[in-house]
């Protein structure tokens, strides 16, 4: 497939960069300073009074509008590249404005996100973090770091579950200290309700995803690092639904204690998917920042919503983990 793309700009300064890389929302992040002398190469067809009023000595923002066109020797390949690509831009724009509109209440309270392992925590939470300006943090990598052991598969192996168990808490009751933090759990954090106490210091959100969907995510990157889940008999996806099965009636009454529920059917429902993997991890964390500011405002107006006034910042959290 040939294809031709346009680019027409009021003005930015970042046109031509070198080595260019995007960000977790997918978003292109360039060295300061880019632009110049470059910006005329890459946009000889700008209106030249634009040019006219560039001041390449001011670190100033100019506002960019990107206009794609593309041509294809296969039809309607056009029509899906534009459309795509405004569907995402419009997403961007929503969860931005959604998030500016959560910060305000949130007064930097953490957000813990619980759920089943493989249910997107750590996308989703490295999502909301960028957007709020937040550090973000996944409780298990810490138990290792705080262990010296590199994988939670390794920790069941060598010492327990029950081991690994008392470090989570540990790590948790430390979070639970700090500030402007969002934090994706382990799977099976839920269960020991000490664990809650820690987490409700700010707001918790349950991702709750059909174990169907789990099971394919799981089963396509294999369970060797699903220690509850690797000896298991059968194929990959059978195995893993089975002990997803059981885990997920085991925990569905510790999931529920979450200030939040997501449920991911639901969201795929009002955007008229069929099956939830059509949704973007940004569809999800949309829903969440809408979420948590209904919570907010509910809580705000009856006054009991627990907000500690001794909150640490979370940049301490790098000393005592090594990170």
């Amino acid at each position: 497939m040939e294809s031709g793309t346009a680019l027409r700009l009021q003005s930015s300064p970042w046109i031509g960069c070198e080595n260019p890389r995007r960000n977790p929302l997918g978003f292109l992040v360039l060295p300061r300073g880019c632009g110049g002398d470059r910006l005329n190469t890459l946009n000889s067809s700008r209106d030249s009074r634009l040019g006219k009023g560039l001041d390449r000595n001011r670190n100033r923002h100019w506002h960019v509008e990107l206009k794609i066109s593309c041509c294809s020797t296969k039809s309607g390949t056009s029509a899906k590249v534009s459309e795509k690509f405004h569907a995402a831009v419009d997403e961007a724009l929503i969860l931005k404005r959604k998030s500016e509109d959560v910060a305000s209440h949130l007064n930097s309270r953490c957000i813990y996100l619980v759920g089943m392992m493989g249910s997107g925590k750590t996308t989703v939470g490295k999502i909301l973090s960028e957007v709020l300006g937040y550090s973000f943090f996944d409780s298990d990598k810490l138990v290792e770091q705080a262990v010296g052991v590199s994988s939670v598969a390794q920790i069941f192996k060598d010492y327990s579950e029950a081991f690994f168990r008392d470090n989570e808490s540990n790590v948790l009751k430390d979070l639970s200290s700090m500030r402007r933090l969002v934090v994706a759990t382990g799977g099976g954090a839920v269960i020991r309700p000490i664990n809650w106490k820690y987490m409700r210091q700010g707001v918790t959100v349950w991702l709750d995803v059909p174990l169907e969907a789990l099971a394919r995510r799981i089963a396509a990157v294999g369970t060797a690092s699903r220690p509850l889940l690797h000896q298991e008999p059968g194929d990959p996806y059978t195995k893993a639904l089975i002990r997803l099965s059981t885990l997920s009636e085991e925990r569905k009454d510790a999931y529920a204690n979450a200030h939040v529920r997501i449920c991911l059917r639901n969201i795929a429902a009002k955007k008229s998917h069929g099956d939830v993997s059509l949704l973007t991890p940004t569809d999800i964390a949309i829903e969440v920042l809408s979420k948590i500011q209904t919570l907010l405002l509910e809580e705000v107006s009856t006054e009991k919503f627990f907000v500690p006034s001794d909150l640490n910042h979370g940049d301490n959290l790098e000393e005592m983990y090594c990170l």
